[in-house]
């Protein structure tokens, strides 16, 4: 039995997380310290819950025993009382077998019996055949004596079982006791200290934001137009950059690559499923439905009637798509804009009542006055051929959020949706990785954002550079830093960009610093000569392999678009988590 205890130090619970950070290095390094003071935390904590699930374990499994023993006890004691019963009735048949067998023997003495005519020869058989019987009767009673001993003895055993079960249950609901304080007092501190960290992270992002140019992540009313010469090489949005060797990172994508892919949901439907199929391979174990939908809706633009206006006004799918073949898509966009208006407003299956209010903005659902007022014929006919249609979770009964987005670059991430867990996974033809990336749903319908290089901001700031190629010194110092940052993450105050094109950060390491940093940890590389990618079957980059003037290095997919997107000089960056790194 587990009898020891895992206690974490008080003096810990003093430590404090700081969270005025005014930069994305210094916000880090905050972050970093925060986790630094989380993680003994979380180990102890971890060993507590071990240790308190194995306790409670125990007192379970000695609840059951007691419950078995007292059972034991009540069987012994049905037996006990039976076996005393048959032995008084034995007792008293024995008594009354002797006392006629003496009657009997004084009537009967053997010199009569001897001398007596030959006739009363079945009187001595008598007197024999009785004492036989008399004789059995006491072996039976003294047996059954012996027994009743035994049940008594393993009666009393029982009992004293019992009692030492009830005792050590008792110590172990104590010890249990003790440490699920010691659990909840620690998850209320860790809760204390990842709320700071979820704090930095937000401001962090907001810096990042800034530089990354971040954009909305659903088509709109109309497809945005591609950044010039940001494609691959072979595509007819590539550029040559004018030098050899150059690196590009291309993401494929973008966040949050959860919900429906509206590029996809036009793939989907140009290759002839309806509206129903399409929204069953995003969202999962669904059901469409039909309800009474409430007359109007609140929004931040006021309250607006839901069908006729409301809907008419969204503005997040091309009405062009209904003539190129995704008139399907175009439905599956109303019922998923319609499900994710009601679940934002708190509407639930069964109700007509709503209590929240809806932004009109792409922070919520982009809806626009001038659309409602002159709605394109394709979609006003998309809306009320599908009028009152809601996606309803099979699991739950009740209606989902109904996340979408413009493209998830052929993988989309599973999410859970009150009380409900979307499906995810690849979003290509076949349904698996097989036949990914040139079979995804999204590159049949030509989606801009499946596969690109990004190198400008959301305004449109460039810092120069006219697509997203990178020289080799420039790529090599990306390397550099990843390679610091994974043997070292509180170093990552210091690899931000050099240049002050979209913030001057300071504190930060020059290219000859980070060399001289690198130097600790098998670099400086200066020239890498090949980088290829793995690809997780999850749907993100696991690692970035690199061979350089100084080896082989494998990096995290995750650590390197980290890295990428604070050195990477300019507004080059990463959009997702997906990705490749090629090298012309």
């Amino acid at each position: 039995m587990l009898l020891f205890s895992l206690l974490i130090p008080n003096q810990a619970f003093s430590a404090e997380c700081r969270t005025d950070c005014a930069s994305v290095e210094e916000c880090e390094r905050f972050i970093n310290e925060c986790a630094q003071v989380i993680a003994p935390f979380t180990q102890a904590n971890l060993a507590n819950k071990q240790t308190l699930a194995d306790f409670e374990r125990q007192v379970k499994s000695l609840e059951q025993m007691i419950v078995s023993a007292a059972k034991q006890i009540a069987v012994f004691e049905e037996k006990i009382t039976e076996e005393e019963a048959d032995l008084a009735v034995q007792k008293i048949l024995l008594a009354e077998k002797v006392k006629r067998f003496y009657i009997f023997s004084r009537q009967n003495n053997t010199l009569t019996i001897f001398f007596a005519d030959k006739s009363n020869a079945y009187l001595l058989k008598n007197i024999f055949y009785q004492q036989m019987l008399a004789e059995k009767d006491k072996k039976a009673i003294a047996d059954l004596s012996l027994r009743l001993a035994a049940l008594k003895k393993d009666q009393e055993n029982l009992k004293s079982r019992k009692e030492w079960l009830a005792q050590s249950r008792k110590n172990f609901a104590e010890k249990a006791a003790f440490f699920k304080k010691e659990v909840e007092k620690t998850e209320k501190y860790i809760g204390e200290l990842s709320s700071t960290i979820k704090t930095l992270t937000a401001k962090q992002q907001k810096l990042i934001e800034e530089k990354t140019g971040l954009f909305s992540t659903s088509v709109g009313d109309t497809p945005g137009v591609d950044d010039p010469c940001s494609g691959p090489p072979g595509s007819a949005n590539f550029c040559s950059p004018g030098f050899a060797p150059a690196f590009a990172a291309f993401s494929f994508g973008a966040p949050h690559r959860k919900g429906m892919s509206q590029y996809g949901a036009f793939g989907r439907a140009k290759s002839g499923q309806n509206y129903e199929t399409i929204l069953k391979a995003y969202y999962g174990n669904i059901r469409i439905e039909t309800i009474d939908p409430p007359a109007n809706i609140n929004t931040s633009a006021g309250s607006l009637p839901f069908e006729n206006n409301y809907l008419n006004g969204i503005a997040e799918m091309p009405s062009s798509w209904g003539d190129q073949g995704g008139f399907e898509a175009l439905k599956a966009q109303a019922i998923a804009a319609r499900t994710y208006a009601l679940s934002y407003v708190n509407w639930r299956m069964g109700s007509r009542n709503v209590s929240g209010n809806i932004c009109t903005s792409e922070a919520c659902q982009v809806y626009k006055s001038s659309k409602a007022a002159n709605t394109p014929e394709l979609w006003r006919k998309a809306v009320e051929e599908t009028k009152g249609k809601i996606v309803v979770s099979n699991s739950t009964n009740e209606i989902i959020s109904a996340w979408y987005a413009s493209t998830s670059g052929g993988y989309n991430y599973s999410y859970g949706t009150l009380g409900h867990n979307t499906s995810g996974g690849w979003d290509t033809t076949c349904g698996n990785q097989g036949c990914w990336p040139n079979d995804a749903y999204e590159k049949t319908s030509n989606s801009p954002w499946f596969y690109k290089g990004w190198y400008k901001t959301r305004g449109g700031t460039a810092c120069g550079r006219s697509n997203p190629w990178l020289n080799s010194e420039e790529f090599a110092d990306i390397i550099n830093a990843v390679l610091v940052y994974s043997k070292d993450n509180g170093t990552v105050s210091h690899l931000s960009q050099t240049d002050s094109c979209l913030a001057n950060i300071p504190d930060t390491w020059s290219k000859d610093q980070l060399k001289n940093e690198a130097a600790k940890f098998g670099g400086p590389i200066s020239s890498v000569n090949n980088v290829s990618v793995e690809y997780s079957s999850a749907g993100y980059t696991q690692n970035v392999k690199v061979s350089t003037d100084k080896g082989e290095f494998t990096f995290s997919g995750e650590d390197f678009k980290q890295i990428f997107n604070l050195r990477a000089p300019g507004a080059i960056h990463l959009k997702s988590l997906l990705f490749n790194v090629v090298k012309i």
